[in-house]
């Protein structure tokens, strides 16, 4: 069960990354020639040659060219580097999270033991992603690639030193710091070549489908690596992984913007207070499933905790002329309808990894039995991020979330007729549906969401990534806390109204514990003790029936959700149409009326 927390890991490798391509490209766009600039989405550069007046200038036959690029070497080396950086980090990320159970045994630990590996990781990273935007923009992005890979390669090492439980946490609190940077610098590497005018498009949608893919390939690879080396040999391909970063860092540079003294005192301040707020509140939502929300105390004092952290922070932030994120822009009525789409959208895509694939586990079916599922939605997420790099432009972005509403929809409520004899091969169709939601939902509002803030100014992006870091990595932990508790109280509802049909002087009743004991008769011989073998297999088969219907009920909540958002979401855009039509048509009819 604790396996659904890997989808917030996902979900906070690109919010992460994202903050520094708008900060990228508004930094590229002001250096590029006039020409360019206007390709550029953003609002400053076009405005920035006008206000000049030098129109005369702009004429220039040969000495405005293309500034030469900061790398010789081709795009392909870099979409690659990309590719081995997001890999370097999705691994140690997803190799927990995506198969507990498995480590669980290799540690001898329990289930709320294990889940501390995945909370220890998530405490740091949910927020330290934050503090690294200024840290580029004042330190310059080449000395922090090449800190970042150095810290990341020191850290991969001391896994290899990890005996017990304690120190695997500990380490993997360690791990969460230092792969925070990676996902950024993968997100950097694959638009490092791409035109500026295809950044907010082309580079944003591989970008992302780059890291969504991540989860997926680390699964398909977990069976046969945990087989030939067990947990030490997990740890050594992951410092393969990452030697072989080093060297691409090293090799391949990355352009840098000028640097900027943009850290100021109170930003400290501020910073820790959220990076406590939002590392308390990643720890609750990722183990209060497995402790119980209202069973552990210090579930409740790590919530009041974290509200506490996020409030002084904001009352400070609210009072400073250049405050670390704008308390007033994000509370705009604008901001706060943008913030519930994400949110919404985090909710609904938790049905693959917070319920989909935890179905199989309970099923009794271990990881490599799903490794045909997990291709599967590798190739969907690429097809979906095809899809989306197409299509995506800044005026279609409704209509790409109502196609992905609508495929979630779909897949979750084909999902919602499993049955006990439901295997991998028979949601290949849903969930690849799914899959490619996931992949189409992102980056069209990742887009618009930097050129809101974009048009606001640079101060506001990092505003922007605050947003979006809480509700994918926070709103994607929500969700598999809130859907895992749901299914959790359903399979406790159905197994008490099955097991109230179910007495022994019931014939039919009686005569399926005989046949269920029977397996035992040549080993067991007292009468008594084989009427309590029977009795108890009849027990798992109620609790695996009632943890089938629970999960159908999830399946059909996400699909009644997804559904409804999208007739809301096609009345919105229906009557946007109707009005657009009257405003037009009204200066049409005005020559007649005079």
């Amino acid at each position: 069960m604790r396996v659904a927390a890997a989808s917030s890991n996902l979900a906070a490798a690109p919010s992460a990354v994202n903050r520094r391509a708008a900060a990228n490209d508004a930094a590229e766009a002001r250096e590029l020639p006039g020409s360019a600039e206007a390709a550029v989405k953003g609002d400053d550069a076009p405005t920035g040659s006008d206000a000049s007046g030098t129109s005369a200038e702009s004429a220039a036959p040969a000495a405005a060219p293309v500034a030469a690029p900061a790398g010789s070497m081709p795009a392909a080396a870099y979409i690659a580097a990309s590719c081995l950086l997001a890999l370097t980090q999705g691994f140690g990320m997803n190799m927990i999270a995506g198969n507990l159970q498995q480590l669980q045994g290799a540690f001898s630990a329990t289930q709320a033991e294990a889940t501390w590996l995945i909370a220890a990781y998530l405490a740091p990273n949910v927020s330290l992603s934050l503090a690294l935007i200024k840290v580029r923009a004042q330190y310059g992005i080449r000395t922090f690639a090449e800190w970042s890979i150095v810290g990341f390669v020191l850290v991969s090492m001391l896994h290899l030193f990890v005996t017990d439980l304690p120190s695997a946490i500990a380490v993997r609190f360690v791990a969460g710091i230092a792969a925070a940077p990676m996902s950024s610098l993968a997100f950097l590497y694959m638009i490092e070549k791409v035109q500026p005018q295809h950044k907010l498009t082309y580079g944003l949608t591989a970008a992302l489908t780059n890291i969504a893919l991540i989860p997926s390939l680390t699964r398909i690879m977990f069976p046969t690596l945990f087989e030939l080396g067990g947990v030490h040999g997990l740890y050594l391909f992951e410092l393969a992984l990452a030697m072989a970063s080093f060297g691409a860092i090293y090799l391949l540079p990355l352009a840098s913007p000028p640097r900027a003294k943009v850290i100021e005192r109170l930003d400290i301040l501020s910073y820790l207070l959220v990076a406590v707020g939002f590392g308390s509140l990643a720890i609750v939502l990722t183990t209060g499933r497995t402790y119980w929300w209202l069973e552990a105390p210090w579930l409740g004092e790590l919530l009041v905790l974290s509200f506490t952290c996020l409030t002084i922070a904001a009352l400070i932030e609210l009072h400073r002329k250049q405050p670390f994120l704008d308390i007033r822009w994000l509370v705009s009525p604008e901001i706060l309808h943008f913030t519930m789409v994400l949110l919404l959208f985090r909710l609904l895509l938790s049905e693959q990894t917070a319920a989909a694939t935890n179905f199989f586990l309970v099923m009794g079916l271990q990881t490599e039995q799903l490794t045909g599922l997990y291709t599967v939605i590798a190739i969907a997420t690429v097809v979906g991020g095809i899809a989306c790099a197409l299509v995506v432009r800044p005026e279609r972005e409704p209509y790409i979330h109502l196609v992905a509403l609508t495929l979630i929809a779909v897949g979750a409520w084909m999902d919602s007729r499993a049955t006990n004899l439901t295997r991998p091969h028979d949601v290949y169709l849903s969930q690849a549906l799914i899959a490619a939601a996931s992949a189409m939902f992102l980056p069209p509002s990742m887009a618009r969401g930097l050129m809101n803030a974009l048009k606001k100014g640079p101060n506001y992006i990092f505003s922007f990534i605050i947003l979006f870091l809480a509700t994918q990595s926070l709103g994607g932990q929500f969700g598999s806390a809130l859907f895992g508790s749901l299914i959790t109280l359903r399979e406790k509802f159905h197994s008490n109204i099955l097991a109230q049909g179910i007495t022994l002087t019931d014939p039919i009743v009686a005569g399926r514990v005989g046949q269920l004991s029977a397996g035992y008769g040549h080993t067991l011989t007292d009468t008594a003790l084989l009427k309590a073998e029977g009795a108890n297999l009849l027990g798992q088969q109620i609790t695996r029936e009632a943890n089938v219907l629970a999960y159908n009920d999830v399946f059909l909540l996400i699909s009644m959700l997804s559904a409804g958002a999208a007739l809301c979401l096609l009345i919105h855009l229906t009557l946007i149409t109707i009005k657009t039509r009257i405003q037009n048509a009204a200066p049409a009819n005005a020559p007649l009326a005079t």
